[in-house]
């Protein structure tokens, strides 16, 4: 599973993928294996058992910058019908005003504060921490909105920088290198810092294949350092205490998280307590078997849906 130099390339296949998320189980949330799925063909067949949507993005509302067909107006009907309809992303990359603004050219009319991202989680994070120096992991073309009042660094090829940083923080991995990679991991092994993944996915499904995450960096930094990262987002629980936050009281039965893959969405639902819903011709499977993962896995959804 080889690392280009720039990581927006198809650099893993879908086995490749599903194996690096089983590789770090140890550090995931623990599944249950329920009672058999029930099969339906899109969030339609869910309205009389669902109150309150909680929507994954990239393999759901949207692949890479293109909205899925038909998406954008079930969506609506949704929102329109009463339904609670927020986004659960691992969207760490983009400042949120950015994201928003891609959201409404996508054709999805959703409020600032119904869309929960990883970025969020671990905004919350930095904000309770004490004041440091960090080493940034980001794509500076995307501005700094949101991290403006921390004390940040974007990392690159200055060795230097990465020994000066007292943390690092990753939020986002499109200009990520080799080179960068074992630039941090021998900075954390002279000297062990907390580490903050912003995005814990390995990897993210896009029109011509999966892109490397932050995620997949983050699981090799612990395995090169020793150090262990703290991650924020799906599938751990500091993103789904936003959430809920937002929500306010809601019955956790009639309340599901939609998503396209088994290691974040899924199982990240699961530990929220929260009905769970795959989606089998988009994203991470993209029209691929799903049985067979999710018995390998132990990961069982409530709804296996073809579409969104």
């Amino acid at each position: 599973m080889g690392v280009c130099q720039g990581t927006r390339c198809n650099n893993l296949n879908l086995a490749e993928a599903f194996a690096s998320y089983e590789n770090v189980r140890h550090r995931l949330p623990s599944a249950k294996f329920g009672q058999a799925f029930k099969a339906l063909p899109n969030l339609d067949a869910l309205t009389d058992e669902i109150d309150v949507f909680l929507l994954d993005a990239f393999g759901v509302l949207n692949i890479g910058d293109t909205a899925i067909r038909g998406v954008p107006e079930r969506v609506a009907r949704l929102q329109k019908a009463g339904k609670r309809v927020m986004v659960v992303s691992n969207a760490a990359g983009f400042p949120h005003a950015k994201l928003m603004e891609k959201y409404k050219s996508l054709g999805y009319n959703f409020s600032p504060e119904d869309v929960i991202t990883s970025r969020k989680a671990t905004l919350h994070a930095l904000h309770n921490a004490p004041p440091l120096k960090w080493g940034l992991m980001a794509t500076p073309s995307l501005g700094r909105g949101d991290i403006e009042p921390f004390d940040m660094t974007y990392l690159a090829e200055d060795a230097a920088a990465y020994d000066e940083a007292q943390a690092f923080v990753l939020l986002g991995s499109a200009e990520w290198t080799e080179t960068r990679q074992s630039l941090l991991e021998a900075s954390l092994k002279r000297a062990p810092r907390p580490v903050y993944v912003g995005n814990p996915d390995i990897v993210a499904p896009r029109e011509t294949g999966f892109s490397i995450e932050p995620g997949h960096f983050a699981h090799r930094l612990a395995d090169q350092s020793g150090v262990e990262p703290e991650f924020f987002g799906k599938p751990f629980g500091n993103i789904f205490v936003l959430a809920f936050a937002r929500l306010g009281d809601v019955d956790l039965e009639r309340t599901v998280m939609v998503g396209d893959s088994l290691h974040t969405d899924i199982l990240g639902g699961q530990a929220a307590g929260l009905k769970t819903a795959l989606i089998t011709d988009y994203g991470f499977f993209g029209g691929h078997d799903v049985e067979g993962p999710i018995k390998a896995a132990g990961i069982q959804p409530d709804y296996i849906l073809k579409r969104p």
